[in-house]
């Protein structure tokens, strides 16, 4: 016949006294699991507390270098954005001159083909010098210029000499296309210092004024039908 074997259960005892004479003591029994559980726990926490002192300093050095490596990238992008900024500066800059540059050659364009058009409309004077003049009521507008001597015909504004002909009255007439729907005509006795297919400027002399010469026949056609010269003449002063 066997004995069963019971196990024994282990009980830790507390006991808790004081100095006083009138105080008694007190007991505490607190069983072996429980004991063994509030070791464990205490040993993590010194286990804890010595390493948080050892590796302190590693700890640490560890959150300053990841601080430090901050501070530098922080540093070196805003290194990079103040370059980007300088770049975008300069690219606004060289923006500005060529708007600048862009901005002149159209003034330059339009005051050119400003200039042009001027001079190729027959608004000036056909004759240098002094000259008085009568218009023919009659027929096609004509303005009739009589010229001093040694004066001479120029043409009013640039274009193309398109004929140099006789001329019943006036003995020769040089006809000029200015190529925007002007046409002019002088009519005179003298020698044509112009032919045909000449390029003339505003200014060129076309016939030069003698004693026998000084009439000179002054007409203008605008889209192919003859118009007053004199109110183109007017117009411009």
């Amino acid at each position: 016949m066997h004995r069963r074997k019971h196990k024994r259960k282990k009980n830790h005892v507390v006991i808790v006294t004081s100095d006083a004479v009138d105080v008694g003591m007190k007991q505490y029994r607190i069983r072996s699991w429980v004991s063994r559980t509030i070791t464990f726990v205490l040993c993590v926490l010194i286990g804890m507390v010595i390493g948080y002192f050892v590796y302190e300093e590693r700890i640490w050095g560890a959150a300053l270098s990841q601080n430090s490596e901050q501070s530098a990238a922080l540093q070196a992008l805003e290194e990079e954005k103040a370059a980007l900024q300088g770049e975008v500066e300069a690219l606004n800059e060289q923006i500005r001159i060529l708007s600048a540059t862009v901005n002149e050659k159209v003034q330059s364009e339009s005051e050119l083909t400003a200039q042009l058009e001027q001079q190729s409309t027959p608004s000036k004077l056909p004759l240098t010098g002094a000259a008085s003049v009568e218009e023919v009521s009659e027929g096609d507008p004509m303005c009739i210029f009589t010229a001093s001597v040694g004066s001479m015909v120029v043409a009013t504004a640039s274009g193309t000499v398109m004929s140099v002909n006789d001329d019943v009255d006036y003995g020769h007439n040089v006809w000029i296309d200015h190529g925007n729907g002007y046409i002019t005509i002088y009519r005179n006795k003298g020698e044509a210092t112009v032919k045909q297919g000449d390029s003339v400027v505003q200014g060129t002399t076309l016939f030069v004024i003698g004693k026998d010469n000084n009439k000179l026949g002054y007409q203008m056609m605008k889209d192919n039908s003859y118009i007053d010269p004199m109110e183109l003449l007017s117009i411009s002063g």
